[in-house]
């Protein structure tokens, strides 16, 4: 891959992880530095309902499982990243073969081509 792709698709995954690394930060500011009380709007000094406390532990549980699936997304992109600055960007994990630069357009940090990525999912299943 030539030098100026190589500089468009870091561009790209910087740019994407920070759009990542600043919504992780709006789910954390959300679901953790929140109390319950006043996630609920609830001023009073009275306890909430447990059915309260249920949805808004479910809601938490439900923010911080996309915060860490986010997270997973940027450690992809950190060894994208790494790949480009040693020069194997681009290549299949798998098969060492390239990867389509259109599938690199629309998942810039693929670790497989679309083959071996097809492959790994039918086992999964």
């Amino acid at each position: 891959m030539d030098k100026k792709n190589l500089k468009m698709f870091k561009d790209l995954l910087l740019k994407r992880k920070a759009e990542l690394q600043k919504g992780i930060q709006h789910i954390a500011d959300d679901a953790l530095k929140t109390s319950q009380r006043d996630a609920a709007g609830d001023l009073s000094a009275y306890s909430l309902h447990m059915a309260d406390v249920a949805t808004d532990n479910y809601d938490r549980e439900f923010s911080l499982g996309l915060a860490d699936k986010e997270q997973a997304i940027v450690h992809r992109i950190d060894t994208a990243i790494d790949k480009i600055d040693e020069g194997t960007y681009g290549n299949c994990e798998l098969c060492n073969k390239k990867i389509a630069v259109v599938r690199l357009k629309a998942v810039p940090y693929a670790e497989l081509c679309v083959p071996c990525q097809e492959k790994s999912e039918k086992k999964k299943r």
